[in-house]
């Protein structure tokens, strides 16, 4: 809260009555002399100052007839003594703060003495000054920087890591889970695949560029492939049905023998179609055969 007081001297009265009239005090005849007028009775100067004369707050004299006096709650000053008790700027026509130990300061000196202080440089963040409040503390907007790159975060978003602050690039490239595909960090969203992160822009097919997000997919060779895509370009032909071997569905399992491959429900014989599985087999050119066929033969 601040104050401003204004100064004015003392009011005389100077006496031109002729009848008797004296100081209530030592009875000196007041005609023709300076007098003060306390509480409805007449004072000369000597007996004021000696008697009635508030005391200085500052320097503890009198505040005598012939000084300039402030006042403020019941606290008196000369005039010269009524100063900011830091800087010793004088107040008498100034603003002031006045402080619960009695001191008095300018607005300056107060705002400095009791504002808050800065969490970095804890100097004190001036009213009316540029700021930033969070958590019940408070930073001068220069201050209040990320903790990685050390720019002042001004109007842009920003993260905390325990007590530091990171502006949003800093924190998504420290912190933030790396894309399989591209290797940047993934800020928000993505997908989970094989317990490695995907951006969903990223999580493509090797081939044709199709989102795969909510669809069926497979992989080779850490690549991606839609189904269609895998059949046509990655799947090994089946060496019976001629069909892709894909691995969806029925057909799972996959019988390969001297670089040909087979559904195992295709790896039969030819003449009786026997499924010859984990069979003892006889192929001839590109034909299997089941002992028993293969001796007919």
């Amino acid at each position: 809260l601040q104050w401003r007081l204004f100064t004015w001297p003392r009011s005389y009265a100077t006496s031109t009555m002729t009848e008797r009239f004296d100081c209530y005090y030592c009875r000196d005849n007041l005609h023709g002399k300076k007098y003060v007028k306390k509480d409805e009775k007449h004072v000369c100067t000597k007996c004021f100052d000696k008697l009635c004369a508030n005391t200085c707050a500052e320097c503890r004299r009198p505040i005598g007839a012939d000084a300039k006096e402030l006042n403020h709650k019941n606290r008196h000053w000369h005039e010269d003594c009524f100063r900011c008790a830091k800087c010793y700027k004088p107040l008498a026509n100034e603003p002031f703060s006045a402080r619960d130990d009695g001191k008095i300061m300018c607005g300056k000196c107060g705002s400095r003495e009791d504002g808050n202080r800065c969490q970095a440089c804890y100097k004190v963040v001036m009213p009316g000054t540029q700021n930033v409040e969070y958590k019940k503390k408070v930073w001068h907007e220069e201050c209040f920087t990320c903790f990685e790159c050390k720019q002042p975060i001004r109007s842009q978003s920003f993260l905390n890591k325990g007590d530091d602050i990171y502006c949003g690039p800093c924190h998504d490239k420290k912190f933030a889970k790396k894309c399989f595909h591209c290797k940047q960090p993934i800020t928000s969203g993505g997908i989970s695949y094989q317990d490695q992160p995907w951006h969903s822009e990223c999580f493509v097919c090797r081939t044709c560029r199709k989102n795969l997000a909510g669809t069926r997919f497979t992989s080779h060779e850490e690549h991606v492939y839609c189904v269609d895509c895998y059949k046509t370009s990655v799947a090994k032909q089946c060496n019976g049905c001629k069909n892709p071997i894909t691995g969806f569905g029925h057909g799972t399992n996959v019988v390969n023998y001297e670089g040909h491959s087979w559904h195992e429900y295709c790896f039969n014989c030819k003449k009786c179609s026997l499924s010859l599985a984990n069979k003892r087999f006889v192929i001839n050119g590109e034909n299997i055969y089941c002992p028993d066929c293969a001796k007919k033969l």
